[in-house]
């Protein structure tokens, strides 16, 4: 997986843990039933329950997750976010998602999203990736080229590619058309082409970008020179196993990934291990 792939993958797990966060917050002024404390800071049952339905797991593991939450907001006292800030990430949000930030809003509120809601929820979201890259991430050093080589040796199932990938492009002169395109399905003053492309000797950087969006998703608009042109990725075909040196930048990327996963798990064991936990009901 590419290493752009990752960082935002794990951007929008950041940013549904922070929503979610939120909802059981509100829901915990309804029912009063403290099922445990962490350092004082009560967990209720309510919320257990809210976490397991809502991500689909055991009443342990949710649990831990919520633990895990009130020991993290612990140690992100001290962060604060500008609003500034806030609004820079919803507006690349919205264009990574080829919508505007007023339609953003509407679609919220269509979805029953408050949008100060959804603004906490980004908040939130940035205080822990600027904790995880002040507390986790520098604590990681880079590896040497025999670290990634023996990472590739016993993970070779990550680095398997498809051989092609069934395409449709969209090219416009106009940005504003491609954008339309993407909001309406417009194809007025769109050119369409579709094509099976072989992925070996295909530009490395295309390649990334196709591999990372799922099929019958859109690539974001690219500027191609003399046009714009957006991919729809129909299908991948057939599987081969990358040459490390092909797969190198892919191979740190799953390796520094993780490292930090290890690296966060380890972070909050230790602080759950000083932390004064109350057990009220199970």
């Amino acid at each position: 997986m590419p290493k752009n792939t990752n960082e935002r993958d794990y951007m929008n797990k950041l940013i549904f843990l922070g929503l979610l966060t939120f909802l059981t917050f509100s829901h915990a002024r309804i029912v009063n039933a403290v099922a445990l404390t962490v350092d004082g800071e009560a967990i209720t049952t309510s919320e257990i329950q809210r976490v397991q339905k809502k991500a689909h797991i055991s009443k342990q593991q949710a649990i831990d997750l919520l633990i895990q939450d009130r020991l993290q907001k612990e140690a992100m006292k001290s962060i604060t976010i500008s609003e500034e800030t806030i609004d820079a990430k919803i507006a690349q949000i919205a264009n990574l998602n080829n919508i505007s930030v007023p339609k953003m809003q509407k679609i919220l509120k269509q979805q029953g999203t408050h949008w100060s809601r959804y603004r906490e929820s980004i908040r939130q979201a940035l205080k822990k990736e600027r904790f995880f890259k002040e507390k986790v991430s520098r604590t990681i050093q880079p590896p040497s080229e025999d670290q990634l080589k023996r990472y590739y040796e016993t993970h070779k199932e990550l680095f398997i590619m498809p051989t092609a990938i069934q395409l449709t492009e969209y090219s416009s002169k106009s940005e504003k058309s491609i954008q339309n395109f993407l909001r309406t399905g417009t194809t007025k003053g769109i050119k369409i082409h579709s094509a099976t492309k072989k992925t070996q000797g295909m530009n490395p950087a295309m390649l990334s970008m196709l591999l990372s969006t799922p099929d019958g998703k859109f690539t974001k608009p690219i500027n191609a020179g003399d046009k714009w042109v957006v991919f729809k990725v129909n299908g991948k075909q057939g599987k081969k196993l990358m040459a490390f040196d092909k797969a190198r930048n892919t191979v740190a990327g799953q390796w520094r990934q993780e490292q930090q996963n290890q690296a966060l798990k380890d972070y909050f064991s230790k602080m759950k291990t000083e932390a004064n936990i109350h057990i009220i009901r199970k």
